[in-house]
This record gives structure tokens, sequence and C-alpha cells, in this order.
């Protein structure tokens, strides 16, 4: 195709938009609602996956040792652990440590345990993290078994109900998601529709005189592309701005601070980009599937 027969089409499809102006602006407003929608769930979802990886990371298994274990013995179970094909890593706790990390996380009560580094009743131990998080009762198991292991602690049984919850909340919101984008494909390709089907003579016409399909279907293709980048401009700002001020605002109040959401950056960019590629694609496939009845003439 010939580059003056590309910007005559660009500017056709340009033109459309003018001509039209109620069925092009109720066309936009469609895309704009639905991609807000669209995006505000994204963010959500994005988020809430977020939180899930944030706290299936700090699942950990605390092995304790015999209280009789010299350090021979310690660097030999480190040995057997380290070769457990799931472990990512492992951090030795002496006694002393976790007597320190003890009082630390009692806070104004921590005197009450002076006096005790003299007879520390606690064992030398471990903190073994695994690769995936869901490896963690198995690793927990095998470790277990390990000589001069007296005790495995990993949270057994809430850990597999927060992967269980976890998992259920990822699945529910892609599939909220995908229905989601569905759903708007339909009810923005209907919206476009009606502008093609008040414009059915013009295409009739034009077949009439001889133009190809391709001809006819270019400016729509332009067009469509159009709506569908300008419909989800408006979304992508509101949405930048109210999750500015949403992280702002948690900043701010120390009683939300407890609750981690993924930066501005680059999680603006992630969504500007899906919500402009939906936009432009849902336009672009509206466009052409409603030409496509009005050029059998």
């Amino acid at each position: 195709m010939k580059i003056r027969t590309i910007g005559r089409h660009v500017r056709e499809g340009v033109k459309n938009l003018g001509r039209n102006g109620w069925m092009t602006f109720a066309s936009i407003s469609a895309v704009m609602i639905t991609l807000l929608i669209l995006g505000v769930f994204l963010l959500l979802a994005m988020n809430v996956n977020y939180v899930a990886q944030t706290i299936e990371k700090q699942v950990e298994i605390r092995v304790f040792l015999d209280v009789l274990a010299d350090k021979p013995a310690i660097d030999q179970v480190e040995s057997q652990i380290r070769a457990i094909p799931q472990v990512e890593s492992i951090k030795f706790v002496s006694k002393e440590e976790g007597l320190k990390q003890f009082k630390e996380s009692l806070g104004e009560k921590a005197y009450l345990f002076e006096g005790l580094e003299k007879e520390n009743p606690l064992p030398d131990s471990f903190v073994v993290r695994t690769k995936l998080p869901q490896d963690t009762a198995a690793v927990a198991k095998q470790i277990q078994r390990l000589q001069y292991v007296s005790g495995v602690n990993y949270g057994a049984g809430t850990v597999e109900k927060l992967f269980a919850i976890t998992s259920t909340v990822r699945n529910v919101g892609i599939v909220f998601i995908v229905g989601l984008a569905f759903t708007a494909m339909f009810l923005i390709a209907n919206t476009i529709k009606l502008t093609i089907v008040a414009r059915r003579r013009e295409i009739e016409i034009m077949k009439l005189v001889g133009a190809t399909n391709w001809f006819i279907r270019w400016p729509f293709f332009v067009e469509g592309l159009l709506m569908g980048v300008t419909g989800a401009l408006v979304p992508i700002i509101l949405l930048s701005v109210s999750y500015y001020y949403l992280l702002d605002a948690m900043k701010s109040n120390i009683t939300l601070t407890i609750f981690k959401l993924l930066p501005l950056f680059p999680l603006v960019y992630q969504v500007a980009l899906a919500l402009i590629v939906i936009g432009a694609f849902i336009g672009i496939w509206g466009s052409l599937v409603s030409v496509r009845r009005f050029l059998r003439v």
C-alpha cells in the first residue's frame, strides 16, 4: 500500500470522527466508562496478588537443634539442609542471638527475662526459606527426619490454609478480570456498531462504485483505533491520580501503613499499556466486524 493511500485512510478516519459527532462521543464514552471499571478491578487484582506474594514470602521454617549438638553436628545439619533442592536460603541463629530477638519482640516487657543469658534455655536454630512458598511443608518434613534436629516449626495447618486462600483469591481475580474484559469487548463493539449502521448507505455506495473491501475498511480501522485509544486516556489519567492520592493517604494514616500496596511506578505504566492495548483492540475489532456485514452488496 502506498504512503499516499495510507495518508488518505488516516485523514478519512479522523474526519469521520468529526462528521459523526454524537455517535463518536457515545462510542468513546462507552470505551471510557468500561475501561475505567476494568482498570479499577485490574489495579485491585494486581495489589491483591502483591499482598498475597508478600505474605507468602514471609513464610519460613524454624529448625531447632538438639541442645547436645556441637559445631561439627551443626555444620552437618546445615550441609544436609542446603542439599535439599527446594531450599533457597538458610541462616544460622545461635541461642544467644535467639534470646536477643525474643527479648526485642517483647518490647517494654523484655526486662522480665533479664538474667537468662547465663542459663539460656533456647536451642540453636536455623531459619530456612524455600524457593517456592508452597514447598514449605514438604521441606519441613524432610528436615524433621535429620539427625540432631529436635523440632521444626513453620505454622503447620495455618500455612496450608494461607496458601489455599491466596490461590483462591488469585484464581477468582483472574476469572473476574477476563470476564469483565470480554464483557467490555462486546459492550463497546456494539456501541461502535451503531455508528457503522448509521453509515451503511455510505458503505453500500462505495461498494457499488467499485471500491475494494479493504479500501472501505481502512478508514473504519483508523476510526476504531482512535476511538479505542482516546477512550483509554481518561481512565488512565483518573486511575493514576486516584492511586497517587490513595498511596499518599495511606502513608499519612498510621492505621493503614500495615497494608503495603504496589508503588505508583511502574504500576501506572503497566495499567496504562494494558488499557491502551485493550481499547485499541476493541475499537479496531468492533469497527471491522461491524463493517463486514455491509460489504456484501
